[in-house]
């Protein structure tokens, strides 16, 4: 479905650059060849069949997921080789059940015995020989079981001894987003495969299967200077980039696909504000890049051709309003502490009523997530529309 130009799209919009984003996928999955891996994106950014099927072209083998909704609405648009890398609650196990009975081959994660106990359980009962993955802690993230743990093994025994399939052990190096050094990224990229690895080593010499091996962020997988002994890597946002990753040091506001389209709907010139009309219902709460170097308030101003309008940044969202102003000079204050940054001209001239401007995300996960479809936006100016997934 096509629609109508930028001038005339309502607003707020989510717009996807398209070339952009091709781009973003070739360059990871360019990486990946050359690393000698298997690649399986994780939709859960786009959650979008066209930006799916970009990655699938472009030699994705398999797709990775956070909710069993997306995991439903994929298959039934042709994906059938699908992890869920979300612990599963016991109350969501006939739901994967219909799936794996209906031919996707869905595969399970969990971290913890009691998990494994109510996988297998359940399995037996309903004749079904669950493929489950073990979750790895690496990093001190967030969920997962450390490589020497005791846990790892008895979780491998209570799947295996009960008839279920291990499919292997995977680990997701979420802590790369707290760094900013090419060197710590390698570091923490090796630390992550070496951790996984580990793990699957520890369930071989214990005769226990352990085929796969997955790893994966966005900031380790582009930094990772070898990948012996992993078999796939996982990564999501890279498809679209955004400024937390900017500040991380993986790619240029150049390279991010996803903006907001808004419009400049008011002033307040005294304070050297335009109110635009995304607010945090369009832009998400997310303040991702508030502890980073460079704190981007609630998105980078961007002119509507995608250009940046240096020193502007979205200072304040309400509901439905955005607060546009120009940065405070370093040393000067929080750009997005909700004061406003210092007036070096007319913003009412600059930024007339009308003014369509694209705010670039901290997080595109979380912008995207506010909006039922997307926009594409293609070099001769063609827009298509793009439906996105929402809920569990």
């Amino acid at each position: 479905m096509t629609t109508d130009s930028l001038d005339t799209l309502d607003t707020p919009a989510a717009l996807i650059d398209r070339s952009r984003m091709l781009r973003n996928i070739a360059r990871m999955q360019q990486r990946m060849d050359a690393l000698g891996v298997r690649f399986r994106p994780h939709v859960k950014t786009a959650k979008c069949i066209e930006v799916a099927r970009a990655q699938r072209e472009a030699g994705a083998r398999g797709i990775t997921v956070s909710t069993l909704k997306e995991a439903e609405q994929f298959f039934a648009t042709g994906f059938t080789d699908i992890l869920y890398a979300v612990g599963i609650a016991p109350s969501k196990l006939p739901r994967a059940l219909a799936l794996r009975r209906a031919g996707c081959d869905l595969k399970l994660l969990v971290d913890h015995p009691d998990a494994a106990r109510a996988i297998a359980a359940f399995g037996q009962a309903q004749g079904e020989r669950f493929e489950v993955w073990i979750e790895v802690d690496t990093d001190g993230h967030r969920s997962g079981i450390r490589p020497e743990d005791d846990a790892l093994l008895e979780i491998a025994h209570l799947l295996h001894d009960n008839g279920m399939q291990i499919g292997g052990v995977m680990t997701h190096a979420g802590s790369s987003y707290e760094l900013n050094a090419f060197d710590a990224l390698v570091a923490l990229a090796e630390q992550e495969r070496a951790g996984c690895v580990r793990a699957a080593q520890r369930l071989r010499d214990a005769n226990l299967p352990c085929a796969g091996v997955s790893i994966g962020s966005t900031p380790t997988a582009l930094c990772a200077q070898h990948l012996e002994g992993v078999t796939e890597v996982r990564a999501g946002v890279y498809v679209f980039f955004d400024l937390v990753m900017r500040n991380v040091g993986v790619c240029e506001t150049s390279e991010i696909a996803l903006s907001v389209l808004t419009t400049v709907i008011g002033h307040q010139s005294e304070k050297g504000w335009a109110i635009v009309d995304a607010g945090w219902m369009a832009m998400s709460r997310d303040r991702g890049t508030a502890k980073q170097a460079h704190d981007y308030g609630y998105g980078q101003v961007c002119a509507l051709d995608g250009t940046p309008l240096d020193g502007y940044v979205m200072i304040g969202a309400n509901q439905e309003h955005g607060i546009v102003a120009p940065a405070r000079p370093v040393g000067e204050g929080d750009s997005a502490s909700g004061e406003p940054g210092v007036a070096t001209d007319n913003i009412a001239t600059r930024l007339p009523i009308g003014t369509k401007l694209r705010i670039v995300p901290n997080h595109a996960c979380a912008t995207g997530a506010q909006f039922p479809e997307y926009h594409a936006l293609s070099d001769d100016g063609a827009i298509s529309v793009w439906s996105r997934f929402h809920g569990w």
